[in-house]
């Protein structure tokens, strides 16, 4: 399991990033295509043999 970040581009796409693996971002066309995509590009790391580092977050939300 790991944290990912969905956000509206400003092209209308959706991108998501894995802060705990750098370089680890994708986009899409709805959000649930942007969680398919994700969810591939974190597959590939495993596929390709890539050291994957272990999760560990905190999330808060915070309005400013």
């Amino acid at each position: 399991m790991r944290q990912v970040i969905i956000y509206s581009g400003e092209d209308g796409y959706y991108i998501a990033e894995c802060p705990s693996l750098p370089g680890c971002i994708t986009q899409g066309k709805t959000k649930e295509e942007t969680v398919t995509n994700i969810k591939e590009a974190n597959a590939a790391l495993k596929e390709d043999d890539l050291p994957i580092p272990g999760e560990n977050f905190d999330a808060m939300v915070v309005a400013v």
